[in-house]
């Protein structure tokens, strides 16, 4: 039985018919054109696709970054598609983290000083000492951006976006803007936080190496979902074959 089967207990998220049209003047694009999916607690997805197969626009309105044009997105017992601004304002704030591919630091604050933006605004935030333990960076945390590497910048963000400690870890391409080495020390990080704090991850990637890590990969192409699978055995950051 693979992880990903026992894992399905409890949905975090249920989307059915998920449509987003976008209009650029007379011109229509269609992101996602009807997409059915499920996210269950704990367990680590991979989303795999070529650039414009909807994969930002699928993991922003689980989000609650953005809305759909049609179709119904639950959180639990939760219907995000009912929500106005200020109740996705608020969901985001208690319930999501997220991780992108640039690492939107302050450059005038300390990495410490950074993740403790997060947790001043959250109810039940992890110390931020803890967060950066979290993402190996406790000897750096008194470190400026400026005095950071890229990876480095990196884990700063994951560890704000774990600070909160939130249910859902959302990742959009948190790789993209790092070396292949860099980049396996960036998804071991994400990797410990799935492991040791329960938290379901979501990861958005067009590097099919990367989807070995998963508990299941949901492949997408046009915004459809063309296929998805279980892995039987899920394989390590540090053991991917690039």
């Amino acid at each position: 039985m693979s992880t990903a089967t026992t894992r399905e207990r409890t949905a975090v998220f249920e989307a059915r018919g998920l449509t987003k049209v976008y209009r650029l003047g007379e011109v229509e694009v269609h992101a996602l054109r009807g997409v059915d999916m499920e996210l269950y607690e704990s367990e680590f997805v991979v989303l795999l696709g070529p650039s414009g197969s909807g994969k930002s626009t699928l993991l922003n309105i689980l989000g609650g970054l953005d809305v759909p044009t049609a179709g119904t997105v639950r959180y639990r017992e939760h219907s995000l598609t009912d929500d106005d601004d200020a109740a996705l304002t608020r969901y985001r704030r208690e319930h999501v983290g997220f991780v992108f591919q640039f690492y939107n630091l302050i450059p005038s604050l300390t990495a410490r000083e950074n993740v403790a933006l997060v947790t001043e605004i959250s109810p039940s935030p992890l110390p931020p000492e803890e967060a950066l333990e979290l993402v190996g960076l406790a000897p750096r945390m008194d470190h400026f951006p400026s005095q950071l590497s890229g990876g480095e910048q990196q884990r700063v963000a994951i560890a704000r976006a774990i600070a909160k400690q939130p249910e859902v870890l959302l990742c959009d391409e948190p790789t993209g803007a790092l070396d292949v080495q860099t980049g396996v020390v960036v998804l071991e990080a994400i990797e410990r936080i799935n492991r040791e704090l329960g938290t379901t991850t979501a990861v958005i990637t067009h590097n099919a190496v990367i989807a070995g890590m998963a508990d299941r990969v949901i492949h997408l192409s046009g915004g459809k979902i063309s296929h998805v699978h279980d892995n039987p055995t899920k394989v390590s950051a540090h053991d991917l074959v690039w």
